[in-house]
């Protein structure tokens, strides 16, 4: 059988994009194949290690409660452990250089979001650094009509009802410029990038003038400034000019400016997307994208037990991609790395085997908001991260998994879900490529 590649990863995510650059680094020919865009341009652009332990504590160091999680948690594995976790936070902070804040220290940091909740994180972008709420400066949160997804009022209402130690007030103004009703956030941050002349004043042509983007937004907030001393912005502030921006957003209003993160469409998370994959591409990984992965081949020479090839769909056609080892990093419940019916899970692709109560009842806890069995629900993994099979054994010799596609972990409570992509994305790409390179 011909390779083609050493080693392929499935998964555009952090995971995925961690996994490749970790085994371009190590001397592996890699290509990563991916069906949507990536993730990231859902997700926050926070990277979280760990927020909260399993009684809902907050936890001021993560590392301190790493060695206290149940053994079937990613960071536990062998392959991964405290060490994989700091290792893989260092190759983040190498590729994110100083757009990022938090790693001169251990302990988390806590964000505002833009639900007016404070967010134990690991790392957080430079554009929401002075937005963190262990300052007690004063804060205006500023939202935009069209921007329907942060009522910076509310916002406001619900950091102070959870007592953070500053005066914050929301307000919410029009974006200047005659931008239409549902322009998207990429319009209006290109805008700001491009310091677009836009008119001000009024709807009368006669009171009406233009201004860069930038002084005219500040305009449009001066009024409601008040005595604050920091000023939050959903995070739309440039594609590519955002410290530009800031810096010129914070000399017009003579306050701090800072971004509160957002869902998606995600700016922030996308200027992350960015990063990697410049990373990715400058350490020789090639990128195939566009159509789903639905299926693989096992290996004609070796037998069952290794993989030869996936198989994509393109155009209702199976084209094979081979690769010596593999990586799969697909993501969770969320991302459709693991899916589920009336009759059970299952991870799509190399149908692995993930671990469930038969009974569908017992996938749920009666709250709400209770600890949910299915949140837990992934590929269990030795502890090179291969996964294993109903008898614990191992389903395939040459392929790892990473991120959230691994069991034994609820991202979404305990805040862990980046640290986990990092970690678990490095480990797996470093042993798969030290397979094809030993």
């Amino acid at each position: 059988m011909a390779i083609e590649d050493d080693v392929l990863v499935v998964g555009g995510g952090l995971a995925g994009m961690t996994a490749a650059l970790a085994a371009a680094r190590e001397g592996a020919d890699v290509r990563l194949l991916s069906h949507k865009d990536s993730t990231l341009r859902s997700a926050s652009g926070l990277v979280d290690v760990l927020g909260y332990d399993s009684a809902g504590t907050l936890l001021a160091d993560p590392f301190d409660a790493i060695a206290d999680l149940p053994e079937s948690h990613p960071y536990r594995q062998a392959s991964v452990g405290e060490s994989g976790v700091r290792e893989g936070l260092a190759l983040f902070d190498e590729v994110v250089g100083e757009s990022y804040r938090g790693g001169h220290t251990d302990r988390n940091a806590l964000v505002s979001t833009h639900g007016g909740t404070v967010k134990p994180t690991a790392r957080y972008p430079a554009s929401a650094a002075a937005g963190v709420a262990s300052d007690d400066r004063e804060v205006l949160l500023v939202g935009f009509e069209t921007v329907t997804d942060f009522d910076a009022p509310l916002a406001a209402d619900h950091l102070r009802a959870a007592g953070v130690p500053f005066e914050v007030e929301g307000v919410t103004v029009p974006f200047p410029g005659d931008f239409r009703a549902d322009a998207a956030r990429t319009r209006l941050a290109d805008a700001l990038d491009a310091n677009e002349r836009l008119e001000v004043g009024g709807n009368r042509p006669a009171v009406s003038t233009t201004l860069p983007a930038r002084k005219a937004l500040a305009e449009a907030v001066t009024d409601h400034l008040g005595s604050a001393e920091r000023v939050g912005f959903p995070a739309l502030l440039g594609q590519h000019e955002t410290e530009a921006i800031r810096a010129d957003l914070e000399t017009e209003l003579g306050a701090a400016v800072f971004e509160v993160p957002m869902g998606s469409p995600s700016l922030p998370g996308m200027r992350l997307e960015g990063k990697f994959r410049k990373a990715c591409r400058e350490a020789g990984v090639r990128f195939t994208t566009g159509n789903p992965v639905v299926d693989f081949e096992e290996d004609e020479e070796s037998g069952s037990g290794v993989i030869g090839a996936v198989r994509v769909d393109r155009n209702g056609a199976a084209i094979p991609f081979h690769a010596d080892q593999f990586v799969l990093a697909t993501g969770g419940l969320v991302g459709k790395g693991v899916d589920s019916d009336r009759n059970g899970v299952e991870e799509p692709i190399f149908d692995c085997h993930v671990p469930h109560p038969s009974d569908r009842y017992d996938w749920f806890a009666d709250e709400a908001f209770g600890d949910h069995p299915f949140a837990r629900f992934g590929v269990k993994a030795d502890d090179d991260l291969r996964p294993l099979d109903r008898g614990e054994e191992v389903e395939f010799d040459n392929l790892r998994a990473a991120g959230a596609v691994l069991g034994g972990c609820d991202f979404a409570a305990e805040k862990s879900g980046s640290g986990v992509s990092l970690a678990t994305g490095l480990a797996a790409g470093r042993s798969a490529a030290r397979e094809v390179t030993k």
